[in-house]
């Protein structure tokens, strides 16, 4: 599977998917589904450092590209996950210019970072790490607040980001409104219009946390990494179909039919 950036530099758009459940067995299968991108969420999921290496080993076997959403932004977290093979790091709340390149110090190596050498897992998968992490690895500030929006220029101008992430519930509940996608307000609609204005006069790729259904429109306003369920998401909306329809199935002659 291509980086995410040999994917960007070749003008494909991404679509992903996103595991907040530990599970090796979700991470491979989702990575053979053909994502172009599997997202370890260590923010929000239950995943903690030892699973995600495990996930990541997973999306690898699976012919994936696997990158991680860490809990914070915080350069240890940040330099462990690398080293543990994950390719991509997605950084939540980056407000400022400071903050973002507090990212770019923690993911890349030295003269533009200060990352401490030892890719322990990820060498052992390209022996020519060092070199490979400048042009290989994907770093992703999240762009979630009104705040962050004020300063998108600014983060944007950091050099060392590969694009940025949209949080819609975190962005929303900074707008006023209810967290989720609120397309139709002019408030969110605005907000979404203005960071991909931005990204595209930077150079960045402007990324969002979307559904399915959404993925249409935002294609069309310009995103190009789109993530398009999760593991959660995806299983529960089966198991309710399923139930719902099972529960709605009913014999001809009004007796139960039997289980084969």
């Amino acid at each position: 599977m291509d980086t995410l950036r040999t994917q960007w530099n070749e003008g494909r758009d991404t679509l992903g998917v996103w595991l907040a459940n530990p599970s090796t067995i979700t991470a491979e299968m989702a990575a053979r589904v053909g994502f172009d991108y599997v997202c370890i969420d260590n923010q929000h999921g239950v995943n903690d450092y030892q699973q995600t290496v495990a996930m990541a080993q997973a999306i690898t076997l699976g012919g994936g590209t696997p990158i991680a959403r860490v809990p914070w932004n915080e350069p240890g977290i940040i330099g462990k996950m690398l080293d543990g093979g994950i390719e991509g790091i997605i950084v939540p709340m980056v407000n400022s210019a400071a903050e973002c390149e507090a990212v770019v110090r923690a993911g890349r190596y030295v003269p533009m970072g200060a990352r401490s050498f030892g890719p322990v897992v990820a060498g052992m998968r390209r022996t020519n790490h060092y070199e490979w992490s400048t042009d290989g690895i994907a770093l992703i500030p999240m762009i979630e607040t009104v705040e962050a929006i004020a300063n998108l220029d600014d983060i944007l101008a950091v050099p060392g980001i590969d694009a940025i992430y949209v949080g819609p519930a975190d962005l929303s509940i900074t707008l006023g409104l209810p967290p989720g996608n609120n397309d139709g307000k002019a408030a969110f609609d605005d907000a979404l219009a203005t960071i991909v204005k931005g990204c595209q006069n930077a150079g960045i790729v402007p990324g969002i946390h979307a559904t399915a259904a959404l993925v249409e429109r935002r294609l069309e306003q310009g995103f190009r990494m789109i993530t398009v369920t999760s593991d959660m998401l995806a299983m529960r909306s089966s198991l309710v179909a399923d139930l719902n329809t099972a529960r709605g199935a009913k014999p001809a002659d009004g007796k139960s039919g039997a289980m084969y």
